[in-house]
Formats: structure tokens, C-alpha cells, sequence
């Protein structure tokens, strides 16, 4: 399993913030991912 929790990420070169307060479980067996509005 994974488990995230609370995760924030930036864009080092302006600031962004492109994650903002995120929580995430995973259990064995399951796919999960993270995609932009654009589908990248």
C-alpha cells in the first residue's frame, strides 16, 4: 500500500504551486495517477 499524505509540490524556477494539499491510498493491486487539465 501506499499513502500520501498532505503533499504540496512547486515549481522550483517560479513558484507555482502545482499540488496543493493532496491525500492518496493505494492498495496493492490498484493503479493511481496524477494528471493535469490537459491530460499530461
Amino acid at each position: 500500500m501506499l499513502e500520501i499524505k498532505n503533499l504540496h509540490a512547486r515549481i522550483v524556477d517560479d513558484g507555482t504551486e502545482i499540488i496543493r494539499g493532496l491525500n492518496l491510498t493505494v492498495k496493492a493491486g490498484e493503479v493511481a495517477a496524477i494528471m493535469g487539465p490537459n491530460g499530461s
